[in-house]
């Protein structure tokens, strides 16, 4: 953990270190006992891609079984 302080205009800088491992651009989270950032990719679409290469399920089959489930539980 390294500390940061507001500069006299309001703006944060981040270590290098940190620039180096996460990026430049963030989304800023308001919690209720302070705010984290959230790194965002450069490209998100291919940010997804990524985090979801391993899924074999499609987006339509998964609609499918959740249209199927639905109907099941409506008593069909």
């Amino acid at each position: 953990m390294s500390d940061a302080t507001l500069d006299d205009r309001g703006r944060l800088t981040l270590p290098k270190e940190l620039r180096e491992r996460y990026g430049d651009r963030y989304h800023i989270v308001d919690l209720h006992d302070g705010i984290k950032l959230v790194p965002v990719a450069d490209d998100p679409l291919e940010a997804l891609r990524d985090e979801f290469e391993d899924v074999g399920t499609t987006a339509a089959e998964l609609r499918e079984r959740a249209r199927e489930t639905a109907l099941d539980e409506a008593g069909r």
